[in-house]
């Protein structure tokens, strides 16, 4: 069951992904990006993931050693547990970039490689849609 349920919740992300990234007007788009539904349902697989593995709760998440720890001792539903995270909050940010940039008339082709990125590393695409903007506010004087 935890197979399934990742990979599902894997091969969503990358449509939901596609929406944002190739389809920022569409409808389905606002939808995705104006409500929280999708870091809802994500949230819920999380929390079914987490609730496997009671062993979370005795982490120690304030040191490094405590936190390897967890990877040394993963589960398929922790390391589902951290990965459906990561999809969460990758999205999330995605969508924020996306109704940001809309919301600030920049060109939906500043934003493509920091969506991109986001999706792919997070913080690093977060780092690159500031620095895009920044630089497009720069040179549109």
């Amino acid at each position: 069951m935890t197979s399934l349920i990742f990979s599902i919740f894997n091969s969503l992300v990358i449509i939901l992904w596609i929406f944002l990234v190739f389809f920022p007007k569409r409808k389905f788009t606002k939808l995705i990006v104006d409500y929280p539904y999708i870091p809802i349902v994500f949230s819920l697989a999380y929390i079914y993931f987490i609730a496997q593995v009671p062993q979370i709760f005795n982490a120690d998440f304030s040191t490094l050693n405590g936190v390897l720890e967890l990877f040394i001792n993963s589960t398929p539903e922790s390391a589902a547990a951290g990965w459906i995270h990561y999809l969460a909050f990758d999205f999330w940010m995605g969508a924020w970039i996306l109704k940001n940039s809309q919301n600030k008339s920049i060109p939906h082709v500043i934003i493509i490689f920091p969506l991109i990125f986001t999706f792919i590393l997070g913080p690093f695409g977060i780092l690159l849609y500031y620095i895009f903007t920044n630089l497009y506010f720069k040179l549109k004087k």
